[in-house]
This record gives C-alpha cells, sequence and structure tokens, in this order.
C-alpha cells in the first residue's frame, strides 16, 4: 500500500509533474481529442454580470431577480461545457419592457441552439431564442426553462432536448467534427 506522509507535498509534486509533461505536449489540431460529446451546456449570469459562467450544477438551483440563464448546445471533449451562448447576457436589453413587481421574479433567458458542425445528422440548427421570464419568486432553473419552451430529460436529470432539438439522442458521443478540428 502506498502511504503519503504529506498530502500538499505530494499535490505539489503531482502538479508539477503535470505542469511539466504539458510543456511536452503542445495542443495541435493533430493531437486533439478524436471524441467528444453534443449536449446542452448550461451556463448562468448572475444579476450586473456581463459574462457567461458555466455552471457547476444543474437547473435546480435557485436564481436571482435580475439573471441570466443560458443553454448553448455544445460540442465538447471535457466535463466543462467551453462554447458559452453567442449573445452576451444582458438582464437590461433582455427584460427591458417587463415590469418588476413584488411577487415575482424576472430571468432572462437565452437558447442558442449551437452551428451546423455538430448539428446531429438531418436536423436543422434552430434560431437562438432570447426572452423574458417572469415566474414565481421560488422558481429554479427548471422551471424558467420550462415556461419558455418544451423540455425532454433523461431519468437522471440530463437535459436532453429542447423545444425538440436534437429529436432523439441524449448527450452522446461523437467523433470530434473536422471544422472543430481546424
Amino acid at each position: 500500500m502506498f502511504k503519503v506522509k504529506s498530502p500538499a507535498k505530494f499535490t505539489r509534486t503531482v502538479l508539477i509533474l503535470i505542469i511539466g509533461c504539458a510543456q511536452f505536449a503542445p495542443i495541435t489540431s493533430a493531437n486533439a481529442a478524436d471524441k467528444g460529446w453534443r449536449y446542452w451546456g448550461y451556463y448562468q449570469a448572475a444579476p450586473g454580470a456581463t459574462k457567461w459562467t458555466a455552471a457547476m450544477t444543474g437547473p435546480t438551483v435557485d436564481i436571482a431577480d435580475g439573471a441570466v440563464e443560458g443553454w448553448s448546445f455544445v460540442f465538447s471533449s471535457d466535463d466543462i461545457p467551453s462554447t458559452p451562448p453567442r449573445v452576451k447576457p444582458s438582464f437590461a436589453s433582455i427584460c427591458a419592457k417587463t415590469k418588476a413587481d413584488k411577487d415575482t421574479k424576472r430571468i432572462g433567458l437565452v437558447i442558442d441552439f449551437g452551428t451546423k458542425a455538430y448539428a446531429p445528422k438531418g436536423e436543422k440548427v434552430q434560431k437562438t431564442l432570447i426572452t423574458c421570464v417572469t415566474t414565481a419568486k421560488t422558481s429554479q432553473g427548471i422551471d424558467v426553462l420550462g415556461m419558455a419552451l418544451k423540455v425532454r430529460a433523461a431519468k437522471s436529470g440530463l437535459i436532453c432536448g429542447l423545444n425538440g432539438y436534437p429529436a432523439k439522442e441524449c448527450g452522446v458521443e461523437i467523433p470530434t467534427p473536422a471544422a472543430l478540428k481546424k
């Protein structure tokens, strides 16, 4: 059995080894991931934020009035989606015409259906949906999403389809599209 006397020292040594090895393995299209996953990435922007942040939880989280929720159909070879919605999370412009009241909250919502480069075969990429949702103070991300369009989810809770896109698949592994290897 392997015993570590000093976890901090061990962690530092492993990080140095990883960083050292990374210096000799540049990321190029030749050694890019051969495969990745096509799925719905979930992003958030807190009230006043001007940039998307990849959500580290599912959409069963509370959202503050003035926040913007974002969903982007992405291709990624990583656990964290790397392609946020192409529309900036501007609550002021998305919800400008929606009046606030004391009984509800307003949430901006952006649904980016991705690009043809990784669209499922035979399916047409839908136009980006941008809307302001007025909902109960207790609503979570999944509630906001469901108020704007039809949601298809797996038993695990993974969001599989929005507004019928994609029609059947759910977070499938595919070869890296040629257009993304350039």
